[in-house]
This record gives C-alpha cells, structure tokens and sequence, in this order.
C-alpha cells in the first residue's frame, strides 16, 4: 500500500490550503484514514480522521478550521484548512490503518500505512 501527499506550501495567517493523499487501495472498505503532524522538536499528532462509517473526527486544535473528506472512486483523502495560524507550521502526514478502534483512532501507532509527508508553513 502507497500513500502519496501533496498540497503543502508557504501561506499568510488566516489563509487556506488543501492538502491531497493518493493511496493505492483496492478498496477503502475497512479502513480509516487520517492526517497527522509533526511540528519541529514535537511529537506527531493527530489532526483528523475519516471513519469507515463517514463520521469524521477532528482534534480540538483544528476543529471548526479544517474538514477532511474522501473520495472513493478518486481513490484519495484531502483535507482542506482554512484560517490557518502559525501554529499549523508542520510536516503533514495521511495514514490508512485496518485495525484502527474508537479507542485508538488518535495515536500514530495504530496505524499501518503512512505517506511521506508534505509541509505547511504558516508565516505570521
């Protein structure tokens, strides 16, 4: 399984980007997918995840700012950000995991698919 990123770049505060993640499933069904970020010196987190019944789910830093959504037959994951602030300054990552619970939706760990990464600058 391949997950492919793209859609970082330099962007003013309070501006919007839409980062874009091919992945190279046959199917969707039975997964859940998401984005993460690492800011330099930090520990990756969680930002949002796609369900595999549609709910999506967002950490409380970005909800309200960013909608992550699917496309099945594009065979992609996006996640579009609006007002961003400094703050999202990080390298973003998309994540597919099958085995991935309510209880562990939020930790890097669980999932077993990861794309390389693209990288949000938020200038002030």
């Amino acid at each position: 399984v391949q997950l492919q990123a793209s859609g970082g770049g330099l962007v003013q505060a309070g501006g919007s980007l839409r980062l874009s993640c091919t992945i190279s499933l046959r199917t969707f069904s039975g997964y859940v997918m998401g984005w993460f970020r690492q800011a330099p010196g930090k520990e990756r987190e969680f930002v949002a995840a796609f369900w595999r019944s549609g709910s999506t789910f967002y950490a409380d830093s970005v909800k309200g700012r960013f909608i992550i959504s699917r496309d099945n037959a594009k065979k992609s994951l996006y996640l579009q950000m609006n007002s961003l602030k400094p703050d999202d300054t990080a390298l973003y990552y998309c994540a597919a995991g099958s085995s991935v619970i309510m209880s562990t939706m939020r930790s890097a760990s669980a999932y077993g698919y990861w794309g390389q990464g693209t990288l949000v600058t938020v200038s002030s």
